[in-house]
């Protein structure tokens, strides 16, 4: 089935899909992306990229440098973005697309401005608390009657090996699925860091410019990646830190988990073909048109959306030769799509529900913990509170 359907990377600060532009997948140059809160540059980069723009490289540069040629990464979504102070004199921001008004202060954590840090009293710069900004994925429809045996299962080992931080409801009318962006990057550079084309683009390594190393170690910030995503886990450390206005930081997610190349999930464990379940549903007779896979960057208080990158599998058939979308499509994409906040349209019934495999939790988990004491993780990332709940 999968070679009867493309995919097609897009991106915008807002849900609406009028507003995104085409992510050229594996170009060196990077997507701008300019809003009233952020100006941000994006580079999507996909392991054996068979997708639109038609003639798009299949692979690069980036993967053939560590830390990503040895863990054999699949994807990255990389972006440098620079948070704006809002420019309302009242203090406040309104978001236009949903009527939201963002709170600013000296730290936006639970309303408290003027608060001084520990290092010695200084007072926090301004901008978006690390509590508050998020990353993570979310749907505008249920999908809990789509979820493949082993779901739970599944969840539980990314919590385990991937990103502990992760919090959310798939069970929801509208799933979602979140992490601080604090803990969820694979790597956070405190800075600009570097646009190389013999890298593949934006490249982000833990650390940061003169002033972000500074500040990260007045801070505590670990210059481990792997040991940053564990202190980032910490009420405390993402209280204090802030994600200044007017500086620009580089950050990188990326794993070798999901293989767009045959559409697979393959964790530690426990696989999955995407293509039965993409978007909350399986193939059948008459399928939706497309299936959609979200990245959101996103406020935790006020629910403000900063960027959301896109992936949509689109049937080739719907697909023109210059690769724009026929008619049809575009129709059926708006209707399926429905609109962040609105009901979309209504799934098929799911008529493979008894065909679904058996699955064996206690044979995937052995397996996980197994594969994981071999890189010498083999005990559950670190534990959480009721206070680190996002």
């Amino acid at each position: 089935m999968a070679d009867k359907y493309i995919i097609r990377v897009t991106a915008g600060s807002t849900y609406d899909l009028d507003e995104h532009v085409d992510v050229p997948v594996n170009k060196a140059a990077p997507v701008k992306i300019d809003n009233d809160h952020m100006n941000i540059e994006l580079n999507v980069r996909v392991q054996n990229y068979r997708g639109l723009p038609h003639g798009s490289p299949t692979t690069s540069p980036y993967f053939d440098h560590d830390p990503h040629a040895y863990n054999k990464d699949q994807y990255s979504i990389a972006f440098r973005f620079t948070p704006k102070k809002p420019k309302s004199a009242a203090g406040e921001n309104t978001n236009k697309n949903n009527n939201i008004k963002e709170p600013t202060s000296k730290i936006e954590v639970n309303g408290t401005a003027g608060s001084s840090d520990d290092s010695g009293g200084e007072e926090q710069p301004e901008g978006i608390s690390g509590m508050d900004l998020q990353f993570g994925n979310d749907f505008d429809h249920p999908i809990r009657d789509r979820l493949p045996p082993g779901f739970g299962t599944a969840m539980n080992i990314v919590r385990w090996w991937i990103d502990p931080g992760l919090e959310g409801d798939a069970y929801a009318d509208m799933p979602y699925l979140y992490g601080p962006a604090l803990s969820s990057f694979n790597a956070v550079h405190a800075g600009p860091g570097e646009h190389d084309e013999a890298k593949g683009g934006l490249w982000f390594v833990e650390g940061g410019d003169e002033h972000g190393r500074e500040r990260r170690k007045a801070l505590g910030a670990p210059e481990d990646p792997k040991a940053r995503q564990k202190w980032a886990l910490k009420p405390d450390s993402k209280q204090r830190w802030i994600w200044e206005y007017g500086r620009t930081y580089g950050v990188d997610f990326f794993n070798p988990y999901v293989d767009f190349s045959d559409f697979a999930l393959r964790l530690p464990g426990f696989n999955l073909p995407i293509m039965k379940y993409w978007d909350g549903q399986g193939l059948r007779p008459n399928p939706k048109r497309s299936h959609q896979l979200r990245y959101v960057l996103r406020h935790r208080t006020t629910g403000h959306v900063y960027l959301v990158v896109l992936f949509t599998l689109h049937l080739k058939e719907d697909i023109n030769e210059d690769g724009t979308l026929k008619p049809a499509a575009k129709e059926a994409l708006a209707k399926a799509s429905g609109g962040h906040g609105k009901k979309g349209a209504p799934l098929d019934d799911d008529s493979d529900k008894s065909k679904h495999d058996h699955f064996d939790e206690e044979k995937a988990l052995d397996e996980a913990r197994r594969k994981l004491s071999g890189v010498g993780l083999d005990e559950p990332g670190p534990e959480t509170n009721d206070d680190d709940v996002d």
